[in-house]
């Protein structure tokens, strides 16, 4: 028996019920086979809902990942179920791709999940649905029914694909019926929830809540109203709470519940409530849903989401005013000042779209350094102002200078837009567009006020810009995004395939399909930016370190000399990364600046260098690199080259020499400070002296040398530069391709999740003795102690206020799930405040506790003993301190006996309690060598410029790429300056974008029935002149007034962009009305009618 036996009653689910099944079956004796058939089985429920389900129309690819992530599923789908639908994908690849060990528990939490999709898909399509709650203990019972050969073997995963589109003809008489039960049924079902506490108690927070946002009782916020006209026997109703502005209208209705499941369940109170409240007072408030520890919001224009908390008034009031201004961003005019290249209007464009038609709230441009993204995104601030969508923008970065740089590009592009760097001291937190780094707002979100209550309430920002938009960002500073409740855009220069899985899914977008991408490969094809050649060294000492047999006997004696150590002892080899960190060998230096100034681009004939950045490890790095420079070159000036980071004074005037193509510095040795946000078209060779291991940061640093600039190559323009790579970035980054990086957190954060984890796997038989009893309580009132500590006002806190409340007291620790430990790991270890400990005793926890943590899962951890006896070895070395020497019995022992190899939980927690607190006696070393080994050459490519242009995969794409780059071509050009086209003409079109670009059915999907000639024009616009001639009668007619005059300009504006104008509807929306409707601007309309002719003409000439 097992908790999916019931799909088996219901004959429609014929195609998942026995994966299911199947999956539970061997749970407990193959869990990685258990988690594969979890996936399998999602996969032919989704293939059976795209077949059953008018909403669900056949996606341009069947694949799991685009089935799960079109936005028809993900309207049908709960957001909290869909994120477990997910987690299942996630675990299915984990298991098929990575070979990484599966736990039982993870397997557990994956039947779990899958349980929850099931009950979902039964109850909005099955005839019979009932009620269920999942049932682990069924897990045992079902190992011992796939101990049969024929079980075990089905169980395995003999499952044949589903082809979707033979399944869709297989269930195309049961669409109609089932698309309607599910329309019946959908919104009405409520995901299985979590035990919360009394409702007395979440009344506290929702007060709390509503307090905290400024609001007033009995003044702006009534408790229990009584509305008239409820579908019940007594015709009305109590709205929980309902929020008023200073007129005494509805702003808001709040349903507040006892329960999770009765949060959802209360969507149709509310729902009644609101309406209700509409017929009243003419205006439909916004809508709350909460418990007092979720949140969910109801705003008439998006789909019920989660938010951090309720709105303010004032956010309220700003959201109303935006909503009666809005227009459509259908056909909206990009600012050419502004933003006038072609896919800078491209990207503002795909914004909008993805903004107004899709009604989506997150959108991710990836855009190389130096193509303009933050022009773009201020003509993209523009035109949302401008309709009416926004009033108030935050834009974040995670340095200074790019904070800087972006306030003045904004400031110098939209003058009359208030602009605050609020970084900087007495900034402006009224201002409209402000400015900021990620842990200034972090500080600043509880801290500014003024006499209404908080400035930035959850609600304030109607648009967040996220400058390098990463997942290591979005992780690291989540509480920020999850807390403004506005819509995301996310920049980034990563090219698409080189962001991770998870960046994408951050924005709620198929993997490697961004809202909009303009990649360097592109950008160089168009000659917007200039392509790079690599030159990839591999240095001995660099790449293996220095070992001492391989050295001269000369060097051997300058070895001996430096490393004896005091018992007379030579190390064999020094590792590669004690290199430029404290052993500078001049050789090396020597050998990487001889192959910069030989094969470096120069200038003036061959006679000077290119501007060059060397990015150096470390200052002490970049010192060295410079001395050895004058010793080798010392025919160039002093300030040939030159040390510019945080370490020097006045680095900004060494920045802005340079920048200066008439000045010196040529070569710029860098930690740091050069890596982004500065802009010197005249570089020609970067110098990577240092490994790279953040890919946003690589192509930042790539992106220093794009740049355009004519002339500068002896009367040429600049056509590439060098990147000499000694330090194996490329071939990492090459390795490592779309592969997610670790996530990080604080070290306290990780080590109470370590202690977390511990107490957890405590729980188990074994482990019942009264030692670890004790050890497990204590733990137990360490953590909640710790939990207790944080600061319930704190805004990240607050959003999490759930889980604190539950792990700040021990009984929240009684019986813990493997999904409470990933629970943990995600809402509270980073909310962990450091303590007053070194952090070199909370290092040695970290080690220790994962230690044990490795002994209680049976895991090896031979790596962290070596760490363990270095660290008690290094507490020998100063065994005179009197504190070391009473630990001396336990030293001895974990040094010179197998103490530690024998040691149980027990043992380790001794160690760890009785050393960390002797860690910081641990002399840190603070030594410097300089040595002169010879050091070798041992392999030096020099790569072609790589980029790849052919990497247009779809139709589209190789379509309208191609229309862009032959606009050369007769028919083309004819488009273009509105003649007419010939049937030759036709029939060229159609060999080109038919057969040599892909054929007419792949044209069809994309385009539909839209002619040859309406397509290119829509892609190469109409020319301005040609334009202007067509409507010349109009434009030169003295007996038009100006708003006539203004009227004809706009609709040859909108031609010149759009290449027809097909749907005359968008002369009855902005700017065509701004001086009136087009009855009031024409009231003759004969007029009227001649433009319009002209219109039809341009449209036919196209056709």
């Amino acid at each position: 028996m097992t908790n999916f036996d019931y799909l088996e009653s219901e004959p429609q689910f014929h195609t998942f019920a026995p994966v299911a099944i199947s999956a539970e079956k061997i749970a407990t004796i193959d869990p990685s086979a258990c988690i594969l058939n979890c996936r399998r089985a999602m996969e032919f429920a989704i293939k059976w809902m795209y077949s059953v389900d008018s909403a669900l129309g056949m996606p341009y690819q069947d694949n799991l990942v685009t089935l799960l992530y079109t936005e028809e599923f993900r309207d049908i789908v709960d957001d909290n179920l869909w994120r477990r639908l997910d987690f299942i994908r996630r675990m299915g690849n984990q298991v098929a791709h990575t070979g990484k060990p599966i736990t039982l528990d993870q397997a557990k939490l994956c039947l779990k999940d899958l349980f929850l999709f099931m009950d979902f898909i039964s109850y909005c399509y099955g005839e019979n649905y009932q009620e269920r709650k999942y049932d682990e203990s069924l897990l045992n019972q079902s190992a011992e029914g796939a101990a049969t050969p024929s079980a075990s073997n089905k169980a395995a995963g003999d499952f044949s694909d589903v082809d979707l589109k033979s399944l869709m003809a297989e269930n195309k008489a049961l669409k109609e019926e089932l698309t309607r039960r599910r329309e019946n049924k959908a919104s009405d079902y409520v995901v299985k929830p979590l035990d919360l506490s009394e409702f007395k108690t979440r009344k506290i927070y929702i007060d709390t809540m509503l307090v905290d946002a400024g609001w007033i009782e009995g003044k702006d916020w009534l408790n229990e109203v009584e509305l008239e006209g409820m579908p019940n026997a007594a015709h009305k109703g109590y709205a929980d709470y309902v929020l008023y502005d200073d007129a005494h209208r509805p702003l808001a209705v709040i349903e507040a519940k006892r329960t999770c499941v009765d949060v959802s369940r209360g969507r149709q109170q509310a729902k009644l409530y609101a309406d209700i409240l509409e017929r009243m007072y003419h205006r439909r408030p916004v809508v709350f849903l909460t418990n007092g520890f979720e949140t969910r919001i109801v705003d008439g224009q998006y789909p019920e989401r989660k938010c951090a908390a309720i709105w303010s008034k004032r956010d309220l009031e700003k959201w109303f005013n935006l909503r009666y201004m809005r227009t459509s961003l259908k056909n909206v005019f990009v600012d050419k000042k502004i933003a006038g290249r072609y896919y800078q209007e491209a990207a503002v464009k795909a914004v909008c779209d993805s903004f107004d038609n899709k009604n989506r709230r997150k959108a991710l441009l990836v855009m190389a350094t130096g193509s303009g993204k933050t022009r773009t995104v201020i003509a993209l601030c523009k035109i949302l102002m401008n309709a009416g969508w926004i009033r108030n923008i935050l834009f974040l970065a995670d340095r200074t200078s790019l904070v800087v740089q972006a306030k003045r590009s904004f400031v110098n592009l939209l003058p009359d837009l208030s602009c605050s760097n609020i970084a900087e001291k007495n900034g402006d937190y009224e201002a409209h567009c402000i400015f900021s780094t990620y842990q200034t707002m972090i500080n600043l979100i509880d801290e500014a006020k003024d006499e209404e209550g908080k400035i930035f309430s959850c609600g304030h920002f109607d648009l967040v810009i996220c400058d390098e938009a990463h997942r290591s960002i979005y992780n690291k500073y989540r509480d920020i995004f999850n807390y403004f409740d506005a819509p995301l855009v996310g920049l980034t220069a990563i090219p698409k395939d080189e962001i991770d899985r998870n960046t994408y899914e951050i924005f709620d977008l198929e993997n490697g399909v961004p809202t909009y991408g303009y990649e360097l490969a592109q950008a160089v094809q168009d000659g917007y930016l200039v392509d790079f050649q690599s030159v990839e060294t591999s240095l001995k000492f660099l790449n293996q370190g220095i070992t001492y047999d391989e050295l001269s006997d000369e060097e051997k004696e300058e070895y001996e000399k430096d490393f004896v150590d005091e018992e007379g002892n030579v190390p064999e080899s020094i590792s590669a990364s004690a290199l430029n960190t404290w052993i500078f060998n001049d050789d090396t230096i020597s050998k990487v600046l001889d192959i910069v100034m030989t094969k470096g681009l120069k200038i003036d004939y061959g006679e000077k260098m290119g501007k060059t950045i060397i990015f150096a490890k470390n200052h002490a790095h970049a010192e060295k690199i410079l001395e050895v420079f004058h010793k080798e070159y010392p025919r160039f000036p002093d300030d040939y080259a030159k040390v510019i980071d945080n370490r020097i004074n006045y680095a900004q005037s060494a920045i802005d020499e340079f920048s200066d193509p008439k000045k010196l510095p040529q070569i710029a040795i860098s930690v740091d400070m050069l890596d982004t946000g500065i802009d010197v078209p005249e570089i020609l060779n970067l110098v990577f002296f240092k490994k790279v291991r953040s890919k946003a940061k690589f192509w930042q640093m790539i992106g220093r040398g794009t740049r355009l600039c004519p002339g500068l190559m002896d009367g040429m323009d600049k056509d590439k530069f060098y990147i000499f790579d000694f330090c194996g970035n490329f071939e990492f980054f090459r390795i490592h391709k779309g592969k997610p990086s670790v996530d990080q957190i604080a070290l306290q954060g990780a080590v109470f999740a370590r202690e977390f984890q511990i107490a957890y796997k405590l729980q188990t038989l074994e482990n019942q003795t009264d030692s670890l009893k004790a050890y497990r309580e204590k733990l137990v009132k360490i953590m909640s102690g710790k939990v207790s500590e944080l600061n319930r006002k704190n805004f990240a806190v607050r959003q999490h206020i759930q889980y604190v409340d539950r792990y700040a007291k021990p009984e929240g620790y009684q019986t813990l799930t493997y999904e409470d430990t990933l629970i943990v790991w995600d809402e509270i270890a980073p909310l962990i405040l450091p303590d007053s400990d070194p952090a070199s005793s909370v290092r040695f926890d970290a080690l220790l506790y994962g230690m044990e943590l490795a002994y209680l899962s049976g895991k090896k951890y031979s790596r962290a003993k070596k760490d363990v006896k270095k660290h008690v070895r290094a507490l020998a070395d100063v065994a005179h301190i009197p504190a070391v020497q009473e630990k001396s019995e336990l030293i001895d022992a974990i040094l010179h006996t197998d103490y530690l190899d024998r040691a149980g939980i027990d043992e380790l927690e001794t160690i760890r309690q009785e050393l960390r607190d002797l860690m910081d006696y641990v002399q840190k070393k603070s030594v410097r060598y300089d040595t002169n080994f010879t050091d070798d050459i041992l392999d030096m490519k020099v790569n072609e410029p790589s980029l790849d242009y052919g990497e247009l995969t779809n139709y589209k794409k190789k379509a309208e790429y191609y229309v862009r780059t032959h606009q050369d071509m007769d028919t083309i050009t004819k488009l273009k300056t509105n003649q007419p086209l010939t049937a030759e003409d036709v029939k060229k079109l159609e060999e080109v974008l038919w057969s040599e670009v892909g054929t007419r059915e792949e044209y069809k999907q994309e385009y539909g029935d839209k002619p040859l000639g309406e397509f290119v024009r829509s892609i190469v616009g109409l020319d301005m002149n040609a334009a202007k001639e067509a409507f010349s009668a109009y434009l030169n007619d003295v007996n038009l007034d100006s708003r006539q005059i203004y009227f004809v300009n706009q609709i040859v504006e909108y031609i010149v962009h759009n290449g027809v104008m097909k749907n005359l509807k968008v002369l009855m929306e902005a700017p065509f009305t701004d001086q009136g409707s087009l009855l009031e601007i024409f009231p003759d309309l004969n007029v009227w009618f001649g433009i319009r002719k002209v219109i039809e003409q341009i449209n036919a000439n196209a056709a």
